[in-house]
């Protein structure tokens, strides 16, 4: 089956990974870390693309973005390509390609689901176990949006605004959220759809969206077709 086009709707948030080939490291050390965040920074800026919530893994880039053109994630992810893999190749004496393929993306209901996607973005480290607590991840947007630092790549959602009138009561409210949690069927639901391709939109919104993307948001029901007959439909049976 031929593999769905990268998915870039203007205006709605994407829930990203980028994966680096099998036995890499997306960065080797802090100096690494750094240069993927500043290439970032720079790409974002360039073509528009604003960075609700980040993680890097040790073996792949987690974002959680909003493209202001259709186009914009897509160059921002080519820019990081050609910046931070080139710098980092010169910088460790190697040649050839980082990533493990194209990065992967769904397009998310951001009333139903931003700021799952955020927790599931913001507490990657503690879930694999990399840190024994979430403010100990120095490498995603988590302490920014604990109140420990402010981070410049990132910019909030309106969504994590609505979570309280001052900064105190939006960095409690996340902290709680966070320490609650996201239930199993929550991470399979976000990471099935965003390494499928499909969006976590209702229907009724993917089928208009489906149009500017060109290409369906949403896979086809599964089961055969109904069948048109004489004055109605009628369903064709599993015997045909």
């Amino acid at each position: 089956m031929a593999r769905l086009p990268r998915l870039g709707i203007a205006g709605w948030p994407h829930l990203v990974v980028q994966c680096v080939h099998d036995g890499q490291l997306l960065a080797r050390d802090d100096q690494d870390r750094e240069a993927v965040l500043a290439a970032l920074k720079e790409a974002s800026r360039q073509h528009g693309l604003s960075i609700h919530a980040y993680c890097l893994a040790p073996d792949h880039l987690h974002l959680l973005a909003t493209p202001s053109t259709d186009e914009a994630l897509s160059l921002v992810m080519q820019a990081l390509g050609r910046r931070y893999v080139a710098a980092y190749n010169r910088r460790h004496a190697r040649s050839g390609g980082l990533w493990s393929g194209r990065y992967r993306a769904t397009v998310i209901d951001p009333a139903q689901y931003l700021l799952d996607a955020m927790a599931f973005v913001e507490s990657h480290a503690l879930r694999a176990g990399q840190v024994q607590r979430l403010e100990d991840d120095a490498w995603s947007s988590v302490r920014h949006h604990l109140g420990m630092k402010i981070d410049p790549l990132v910019s909030d959602h309106a969504l994590f605004w609505g979570l309280g009138n001052t900064p105190f009561e939006r960095e409690a409210a996340w902290r709680r959220r966070l320490d609650a949690g996201l239930a199993q069927s929550q991470l399979q639901a976000l990471t099935q759809a965003m390494r499928s391709g499909w969006a976590l939109l209702p229907q009724a919104v993917a089928d208009k969206l489906s149009v500017a993307a060109g290409r369906r948001l949403t896979p086809r029901p599964r089961g055969r077709p109904r069948k048109q007959v004489a004055g109605g439909v009628a369903s064709v049976s599993e015997d045909g």
